[in-house]
């Protein structure tokens, strides 16, 4: 088992920029692939980002190059620095991590995270 919690969400302008954290309880974050996913008002869960256990990225195509997942596994901690955000980014934002040690190839699947944390609001104004 596992526990997250997101924070850093906040109402910005169009292009401000935006750090987002997830804090992991326990001992076991370093062995979990990491995954952010958003859902905007009306619409399905989405895919941003994926971080491997062993660092590796990924993001979906609408935040390549605007976005970036990191973590420091010494602070139980993943990260999401967001630039040049644009209205098109509000969405509530979920951290998500997968089972111990897996590495299945469909990160951009919700129903490859286990457990999820609670969201937090980003809202980009125009």
């Amino acid at each position: 088992q596992v526990q997250l919690v997101e924070s850093g969400g906040g109402l910005v302008q169009t292009g401000d920029s935006l750090r987002l954290s997830c804090a992991a309880s326990g001992r076991t974050f370093s062995s979990r692939a990491m995954g952010w996913f958003r859902q905007a008002p009306g619409k399905e869960r989405e895919f941003v980002a994926h971080i491997s256990r062993s660092g590796g990225t990924y993001y979906a195509d609408s935040v390549k190059g605007r976005f970036t997942v990191s973590r420091d596994n010494a602070k139980n901690t993943m990260y999401l620095q967001m630039n040049s955000l644009k209205p098109e980014d509000t969405a509530v934002y979920y951290c998500a991590a997968q089972r111990e040690y897996y590495s299945g190839s469909n990160y951009a699947s919700p129903g490859q995270y286990p457990y999820w944390g609670q969201g937090t609001q980003v809202t980009v104004s125009s």
